[in-house]
Order: structure tokens, then C-alpha cells, then sequence
């Protein structure tokens, strides 16, 4: 009798269902770990819930977000800047300014090294005396004429210390509070980088203008030449968009009385040069030809600007020197 045969073990039960309709993984493009059932409606690729940001329809992946906002133009001010919503450059330079009248108040050299001065004489005594450009050698020379150039920016944001001067601790009070006036307004028409360019500009235009006319002797602080340059660029915009210039006209009539009634009491010249270099400036920016050349335009009008201040400065130098 012959022995039953047993299956063989290719005879064993199989799986039913093809291979080729098992349900397949997908996973997302860039977590190939991560399964993933969602697609990207622009580029159809699976996308883990990382990966999904919103969309008007559906969702889409993160290289298809920062490609598409690549392509988005954006919208742009009146004279070519970038969008401001808030005036976070003038909120920085009223903190600078801050932090400087801090400083020289607890250290009152800051103010005999920084603030803007011609040029004087330092005895032997450590007294101070009017410069002459054939000193005796016991004698040095101090300010612009010493090679200390940095002081026409950094006197502008230098203050008269609280129990000196005609107003004392009024007078960073009154700068500040007409910088967040005037520097709210203007900030956002601009766009933040021309508008730093246009702050900084001003203040050194008000510094060369105190080099040409004050006395060599005379020291000088405050951000009062960069105010008035924008309050120059606050008519100017003003009047470039049409605005209603009835208000802004009773503001300049305000800052050309203060610009004569200073003479007697603060630094006129800084406040003239402030003045005249915000107004040359905001004309180039507002009036520049739209375009893909416009802001090159733009800025060969402030190096224009900076290179006419700098001439200038280094001629009164050389004047003084002999």
C-alpha cells in the first residue's frame, strides 16, 4: 500500500489578492518616513502636514509658497520704497538718541569729544583756547580740524545736558517729540532705508552748514538739523501727492518762524542746512522717473548730495589749516 503523498509546499495556500492591487504607501516629498494622502495643488506632490501650508485652494508645499510669493510683485510707495506699516526706523533713532543722552549725562566728556566743533586748542593747563594753525607744540588741536571727522554725525544725536543751555532737558523733549511727529508721517511714505538715508543725510547737512558759519570755537549738539530736513520732506511728499496743503503750510510756517526765532537761542545754521539738504533730497526721491531705473537715480542723488557736503566740508577745513 503506498503511503499518501503530502502537499508540497508550493501546493500551500497563496494570498488571494495580486500583488499588483495592494493598497500602496505614499509619502510626502520631503519626509519620505511620513505617510501622506494630501497633495500639493500646484505641483501635485504628497505633502506631510509640515509641509502644507494654506492656500486659496487646498493646500501647497513650502517650495511652491516661496516660489509664488517670488513672482507676487510688491507693492511699493510713491517714491519706490518697500511698504512701511510702522515707523520702526524712527522708534530706533528716538532709542539711540535716548541711550546718548544717558551716556553723556553720566559721562559729560562724551559731549567735549562728540559734539560738532570746528576747531579749538587744548593748553598744557588743559584749559581751552581759539585755534590758531601755527599753535605752539605744548598746544593740540580739537574738532573737524584734528581730523575728527565723526563728529558731524555724532553731534546729532548729542543733547544740551538737563541743567545747561536755554532749555536744558526741554531740548531732547522737544526733538524727540517732533521726530515721532514728523518721522511717523514721512517713514511710511519713503519706505525705511531712503528714509534713514534721507535722516542721516540731513544731519550731516546741518553740521557742514555749522563748519561753514559758527564760530570755530563753538560746540553744537541736537538732532534738530535731521527735523528739519524732514520737515522739509513732509512738504515736499505733501505736495508731490496732492495733498491738502492748508495744514502743511501752516506747519512750515510754524518751522521757518522757529528757523528765525532760533537764531537767538539754538544753532540757526544746523536748522538752515538740515533744511536745505532734506529739501534736495526728497525732490530727487519724489520726482525721479518711475522705472527700473529709478532707484539708481535715486541714489546718485544722494551720493550727489553727500559728495557736494563733503567738498565743501574739506575746503572750510583747509581754509582753517592754512
Amino acid at each position: 500500500m503506498e503511503p499518501e503523498s503530502t502537499p508540497s509546499e508550493s501546493t500551500q495556500p497563496q494570498s488571494t489578492q495580486p500583488e499588483s492591487t495592494r493598497p500602496t504607501v505614499t509619502t510626502c516629498y520631503r519626509h519620505p518616513k511620513v505617510e501622506s494622502h494630501v497633495r500639493c495643488t500646484r505641483c501635485d506632490r504628497y505633502i506631510c502636514p509640515d509641509c502644507m501650508r494654506e492656500a486659496a485652494v487646498g493646500h501647497q508645499c513650502v517650495e511652491c509658497v516661496r516660489e509664488g510669493a517670488r513672482s507676487v510683485r510688491q507693492a511699493r510707495t510713491l517714491v519706490g520704497g518697500r511698504i512701511a506699516a510702522t515707523p520702526l526706523v524712527t522708534s530706533v533713532l528716538i532709542g539711540l538718541n535716548v541711550l546718548a543722552y544717558l551716556a553723556e549725562v553720566v559721562r559729560p566728556e562724551i559731549l567735549d569729544r562728540f559734539a560738532m566743533l570746528s576747531a579749538r586748542l587744548v593748553g598744557p593747563d588743559g584749559g581751552y583756547y581759539l585755534y590758531e594753525p601755527g599753535h605752539p607744540s605744548d598746544f593740540h588741536a580739537e574738532g573737524v580740524v584734528a581730523g575728527q571727522w565723526d563728529r558731524l554725525l555724532t553731534s546729532g544725536f548729542l543733547h544740551t545736558p538737563p541743567t545747561e543751555g536755554t532749555f536744558g532737558l526741554l531740548h531732547i523733549v522737544m526733538n524727540m517729540l517732533s521726530l515721532w511727529q514728523l518721522g511717523r508721517v514721512v517713514e511710511p511714505m519713503l519706505g525705511r532705508v531712503r528714509y534713514i538715508v534721507l535722516y542721516l543725510l540731513a544731519t550731516l547737512g546741518g553740521s557742514v552748514f555749522e563748519l561753514l558759519l559758527t564760530d570755530a570755537h563753538v560746540e553744537s549738539v541736537g538732532a534738530s538739523g535731521a527735523i528739519f530736513g524732514l520737515g522739509a520732506a513732509y512738504y515736499v511728499l505733501a505736495r508731490r501727492i496732492g495733498a491738502d496743503m492748508r495744514t502743511v503750510n501752516r506747519f512750515m510756517t510754524f518751522l521757518l518762524l522757529w528757523l528765525l526765532l532760533s537764531a537767538g537761542l539754538t544753532s540757526w545754521q544746523g536748522h538752515l542746512g538740515g533744511l536745505l539738504t532734506g529739501a534736495a533730497v526728497t525732490l530727487a526721491y519724489a520726482y525721479a522717473p518711475r522705472g527700473p531705473r529709478q532707484a539708481l537715480i535715486q541714489a546718485a542723488a544722494c551720493v550727489g548730495v553727500l559728495v557736494l557736503l563733503a567738498v565743501v566740508a574739506v575746503a572750510k577745513v583747509s581754509e582753517l589749516t592754512g
